[in-house]
């Protein structure tokens, strides 16, 4: 007489009622598209005098559009008693006797609730961030409707957001239900800012929030843009900056002319529209264009200075057009922002867990767990690498970088940096001829005379830049801004004047002099210790000098009382700039990464050459891949996640080979992939189909090769039948919403 629900999961409480009470408390914190829907059910038992069980779980994808379909929900539920049954009774002695759904409205910041009793009634209202109930009105169910099924899209692959006990279904199952989804969309698209955006985007606009971001993965992921179309043409009549959604929906159903007839007439009535922009750049790049795209993306910039997508887009240009230097530059004018993490509310700690296997996943034989000791374990030195903890413009900064260096090397980007930022070893010795010279202020021979107006310009830049850095660390927690704001208009004419002192023949003169200050150094730290990678760390590039505030707070009397700059420096500072903080950050954490890259292919080598078996656990293996990943090193990256597959098993290290065997073609090995990580994940209760990473990728391949191909394939893989028909749902999916070749 179990207690439990079959095949789903649960989490009891202390108390009753405990779960529904801490979502409350929590509904202030919610900024932008909420938790999960929380199920909770409360059991009672036939015998008289038992104590009431409390449990509820997380779930996606419900349709929530009515209280009816909620209490359907609900109700469902009371089918999945486990009915084990003993030899004393006939029937399981427990019911759930009410339930309560709560499905979080994002547009109106208020949690929709249905309560229903068995037997009795359903009751449905909302509850504000106050805790106080009002009646729930037609609009608020078609908000709540919407917020319900963006969840469900935007969810179903964030590696950001996984619980446990998390039960994900399809929210769309067929197209009456795509349509309505629509519906609800046109009826809302004006008010999508108020969802929130991707931590990338500063301000979420019209174009750029989770509601638009839900729709194009919705309709992306499978390329069938045409619902999309219809949609966005009828809404540009309002907005032409909407038109960017448009002109992206026409070039994913390669459609290039039609899209770049309606980037031309919106451009034309909303010119200064930098999502526009980069929809004309990122089409220009596809083509090789990146003298034209370079144009247009420094225009972004000017016209939308405080977004980190337009310095980034402005620096992937650069990187195209093999400018590394300016790349550096822009990368450090980047504004920088601080991630917020996902919606989630904390719950009181469960008094017991149940996370029920399906009998038919576990009779299969394919459903692997995962490992269990030593294969869990890893090098410290590995597992402790600062890379995966970067997240939102950090994260996406620091690929910058590493494209950077896999296009250049170390040992030139160290050389690059040098040239456009000012080194720690620069203003050092800066600092100490300044020192010197205001004791020997009237005794400079004639001959140097010529040199001292040179100099002059120079250290009055210098002086200049360092009192721009005081201000800039003024605030820490503003730091970014600031730079920002003070950097911002100057920017294009920085790199311009850049460009042209680097074509002079003074600035050859000033690379020899910086050679004998400073690269030469920083090339021999970076040479001398890569033997000893694993127990001494090697030394570190030399710091920029992005932070003279830990000086100047002792310091201040230097500062403002710099001498009259007529000294004689061997160098100019007139064409650097000062390094951001956070940027001096991310290449130490590209240091680190290189350093144990290197390592292991040195070492891997070593024991190749000497037929000896290499030998790392499961987890190293896994981390040695998401290294290589990220370093832009994808064959070294599979043979890591191979390796990682023959110690043990990891739904990562299969979704990384998934991704990599589509891009080969190597439809086999792809289709073993998803098998496996869809049995994992009917496992943990991710029943969905689509939108998730395994039908996107199947998708792909059903373009390329064909549905029927596919599904022969699938057949002489010979999967138990279970198996078999959790496969089958992703091809019924592609021949249901006609996905580009369903007939082929």
């Amino acid at each position: 007489m179990a207690d439990t629900l079959k095949d789903i999961p649960e989490f009891f409480e202390a108390e009753l009622g405990e779960s529904i009470a801490a979502r409350t408390d929590a509904l202030g914190t919610f900024r932008e598209l909420g938790p999960p829907d929380l199920c909770h059910v409360i059991k009672a038992h036939a015998k008289p005098g038992m104590k009431e069980l409390g449990s509820y779980h997380y779930v996606s994808g419900v349709d929530a559009s009515s209280s009816a379909t909620l209490a359907a929900y609900l109700n469902s539920l009371t089918y999945s008693l486990d009915d084990t049954q003993s030899w004393f009774s006939k029937s399981n002695a427990w019911r759930i006797r009410s339930g309560i759904y709560c499905c979080f409205n994002a547009f109106s910041r208020v949690d929709v609730r249905v309560e229903v009793k068995i037997p009795g009634g359903v009751e449905s209202y909302f509850v504000d961030v106050r805790g106080e109930r009002h009646e729930a009105t037609a609009a608020i169910w078609q908000e709540t409707y919407l917020s319900a099924v963006l969840r469900a899209i935007l969810y179903s692959d964030d590696s950001y957001y996984r619980l446990a006990g998390y039960r994900k279904i399809d929210p769309i199952t067929n197209l009456a239900g795509e349509a309505r989804f629509l519906e609800a969309v046109e009826a809302l698209f004006w008010r999508g800012w108020q969802l929130g955006s991707n931590p990338e985007i500063q301000t979420a606009t019209v174009v750029h929030n989770h509601l638009t971001s839900g729709v194009m993965k919705y309709f992306g992921d499978s390329f069938r843009y045409g619902p999309a179309i219809e949609l966005y043409e009828k809404l540009r009549k309002k907005d032409p900056e909407v038109g960017t959604l448009l002109a992206q929906s026409f070039i994913g159903q390669n459609e290039e002319i039609k899209a770049v007839q309606v980037l031309h007439d919106d451009l034309k009535r909303m010119p200064m529209s930098y999502p526009l922009l980069h929809v004309q750049v990122d089409f220009l790049r596809s083509k090789g264009e990146y003298h034209m795209a370079l144009k247009l993306a420094k225009f972004a910039v000017n016209t939308t200075p405080s977004e980190f997508l337009t310095w980034s887009k402005l620096t992937e240009v650069y990187i195209d057009l093999e400018d590394y230097k300016n790349a550096l530059l822009t990368l450090n004018s980047c504004p920088m922002f601080t991630y917020s993490e996902r919606d989630m509310h904390r719950m009181p700690a469960p008094v017991k867990t149940h996370l029920p296997i399906k009998a038919d996943i576990m009779n299969s034989g394919i459903m692997e767990e995962d490992a269990a000791g030593r294969e869990n374990e890893a090098d410290p030195n590995l597992a402790r690498l600062p890379a995966p903890a970067l997240h939102g413009t950090f994260s996406k900064a620091y690929s910058l970088l590493t494209r950077l260096a896999s296009k250049i090397g170390w040992d030139d980007l160290l050389r690059c940096r040098s040239q456009v930022f000012v080194m720690e070893e620069e203003y050092r010795m800066q600092k100490a001829k300044e020192d010197v010279q205001k004791t020997s202020m009237g005794d400079l021979p004639k001959d140097e005379e010529p040199e001292e107006v040179a100099e002059s310009s120079s250290n009055a830049a210098a002086q200049t830049t360092i009192k721009e850095e005081e201000e800039d660390t003024v605030d820490e927690n503003t730091q970014n801004e600031q730079v920002e704001n003070t950097e911002d208009t100057t920017q294009d004419k920085e790199e311009e004047n850049q460009e042209e002192k680097e074509e002079g023949s003074n600035d050859e003169e000033i690379g020899e002099q910086m050679d004998t200050v400073d690269l030469d150094e920083e090339n021999k730290e970076e040479s001398k210790p890569t033997p000893k990678v694993e127990h001494t760390p090697l030394v570190r590039p030399d710091q920029a000098a992005e932070d003279k505030s830990k000086l100047g707070d002792g310091d201040d009397e230097n500062a403002k009382s710099t001498p009259h700059p007529s000294d004689g420096v061997n160098f100019s500072f007139s064409n650097k700039r000062l390094c951001e903080r956070w940027l001096d950050n991310l290449f130490m954490v590209l240091y680190e990464d290189l350093r144990i890259y290197t390592f292991w292919r040195t070492e891997a080598a070593h024991y190749r050459a000497q037929q000896m078996p290499y030998r790392k656990t499961g987890t190293e293996w896994e981390l040695l891949g998401d290294l290589a990943l990220r370093l832009w090193h994808e064959s070294e990256a599979r043979e890591a996640y191979e390796q990682c597959l023959d110690h043990k098993f990891s739904a990562k290290a299969w979704m990384k080979l998934l991704e990599i065997y589509v891009t080969e073609s190597n439809v086999q090995r792809a289709l073993l992939a998803a098998v496996k990580l869809t049995v994992y994940h009917e496992r943990w209760y991710h029943e969905i189909v689509y939108p998730s990473e395994i039908a996107r990728n199947l998708s792909i391949l059903i373009r390329r090769e064909g549905l029927s191909k596919m599904q022969n394939i699938l057949t002489s893989m010979n999967l138990p039948r279970p198996v078999q028909q959790l496969m089958t749902r992703y091809f019924d999916f592609a021949e249901l919403f006609k996905v580009e070749g369903y007939e082929l």
